[in-house]
């Protein structure tokens, strides 16, 4: 009888304990991301169980570990599931008793940037993840993510609870269902505490990976009521390329480094509208989002282009990364929801929040 020499799964680990998880800067096996190895004479299974299904480097992760147990002796032939866990933020959320595991606020100094289609547009791409993903639309003044997500009311009550409509994968909630179309909203700061805080309390979430919340324009009342009734796991600020505007996402971003609130970065919506020559037309203004960026010591997430479609699929309650996936305009918008939910995934595993898994021989 021939001797089969079959590698082992301490040398599996082994190959793997040198694969890093590009980001977190720690490699798969110190992380606890390897699970299930199974060894078959010479084939070798096991799964690789990412911080987030949106992850921006999953093929790089699985293309690496790969190639490390291919190099084993005794390997013949690899195969990698790849699964994920969205790690908490390991914040309290015990006041409201919300299984919550991240919140990510969603601000700007100024109206009319281009924030709810932010919003909007990130939820959706976590949510064609497979993340469980809630948007709170906590634009009080002018609640448009009903109209962007083309949901008109919410489901019936159950028991004591609100329950949260569903669009796209994602549930959602939002003043804008609770009052007329037409009524204009006029709030002093106590009654818009105790509105926001309703939205967490009463309304029956579920468990969230993410909940991403659309907070009104400036640096008022909401923003305040917002981190004190929910602990943030971080925020996005997202502004214009122009002067003015960047004067105003600064406010902002000073707003939540005083609640000491995370900003994980800036996003520069309309950074250029792309002509039918292929060059790019700076209406207004170029850099500015970046500048902000540097200046303030805060990465750069990523620029939008200005598209047409985005206004459509907001007026028709289709986000612009469902009615025109392919489009520059959504592949910039899958980009930065890749990369906030990247900057999420280290922000909770660099405080030692990662949920270990158990190895499983």
């Amino acid at each position: 009888m021939t001797n089969h020499n079959y590698a082992s799964q301490e040398a599996i680990l082994a190959a793997l304990s040198k694969v890093q998880e590009p980001e977190l800067h720690k490699d798969l096996v110190t992380l606890n991301m390897i699970r299930d190895i199974k060894i078959n004479g010479n084939q070798v299974s096991f799964t690789v169980v990412l911080t987030t299904p949106a992850c921006p480097l999953k093929t790089r992760i699985e293309r690496e570990a790969r190639e490390a147990v291919m190099a084993v002796p005794g390997v013949s032939s690899v195969e990698i599931q790849m699964d994920s866990n969205v790690p908490s933020d390991g914040r309290s959320r015990g006041l409201l008793d919300l299984p919550i595991r991240n919140a990510i606020a969603v601000g700007s100094g100024k109206g009319g940037v281009g924030k709810s289609t932010v919003a909007v547009n990130v939820a959706v791409v976590l949510a064609q993840s497979g993340a469980r993903v809630g948007l709170l639309d906590a634009d009080i003044y002018g609640p448009n993510v009903p109209t962007m997500m083309g949901v008109e009311r919410l489901p019936q009550p159950v028991g004591q609870k609100l329950v949260p409509a569903e669009a796209h994968g994602v549930k959602l909630m939002s003043i804008g269902f609770l009052v007329k179309p037409d009524q204009p909203l006029i709030w002093r700061g106590p009654m818009l505490h105790s509105a926001i805080r309703q939205f967490l309390t009463d309304v029956d979430w579920g468990e969230l990976d993410y909940l991403i919340v659309d907070l009104p324009p400036g640096t008022g009342d909401a923003a305040l009521s917002l981190a004190q009734s929910l602990p943030l796991s971080g925020s996005v600020i997202v502004t214009l390329p122009q002067q003015v505007s960047l004067e105003d996402a600064r406010r902002g971003l000073e707003m939540f480094r005083q609640l000491e609130v995370t900003v994980f970065g800036v996003v520069e919506n309309m950074s250029y509208l792309e002509l039918p020559d292929g060059t790019r037309m700076d209406i207004f203004g170029g850099g500015g989002g970046q500048k902000l960026a540097d200046a303030a010591g805060i990465p750069f997430i990523g620029s939008i282009p200005m598209d047409p479609n985005v206004r459509t699929g907001g007026d028709n309650g289709v986000p612009v990364v469902i009615s025109n996936p392919d489009s520059p305009v959504s592949k910039a918008l899958r980009e930065i929801a890749e990369n906030i939910a990247a900057k999420v995934s280290v922000s909770a595993v660099s405080q030692g929040n990662f949920i270990p898994i158990n190895l499983v021989g």
